[in-house]
């Protein structure tokens, strides 16, 4: 699976931005896929995943109710769309893929990395 994220950009703080991760590969739809993101100087940190099956969908406390995740499995392609966007929201995003729908706010559990998206939120 390739996973190619896009969608990033400069917002000013309260705004929004909708993320997309275009995969390629017929199993996407196997896979639990998820959105990480990496702050200049401090460790990668789980966003937000969701399930192929159900989908079940699971987000990190800071973002939760401001973040949606979503999934097209018809377009391979998730979504993270972003409301009442913070300067602390200023981070390289990151989709990823993993083959299981347990531990998936660690990172260790997804195999498939796309490159980053830079999102930036000024105040």
């Amino acid at each position: 699976v390739q996973l190619q994220a896009s969608g990033g950009g400069l917002v000013q703080a309260g705004g929004s931005l909708r993320l997309s991760c275009a995969a390629s590969g017929r199993a996407f739809s196997s896979y639990t896929m998820g959105w990480f993101r990496q702050a200049p100087g401090k460790e990668r940190e789980f966003v937000a995943a969701i399930t192929w099956g159900g989908p079940k969908t699971y987000y990190e406390d800071s973002v939760k109710g401001r973040f949606t995740i979503s999934r097209d499995n018809a377009q391979n392609t998730v979504y993270l769309q972003m409301i009442s966007l913070k300067p602390e929201d200023t981070a390289v995003y990151y989709c990823a893929a993993a083959p299981t729908q347990y531990d998936i706010s660690y990172s260790n559990r997804y195999i498939y990395w796309g490159q980053g998206t830079q999102v930036t939120v000024s105040s």
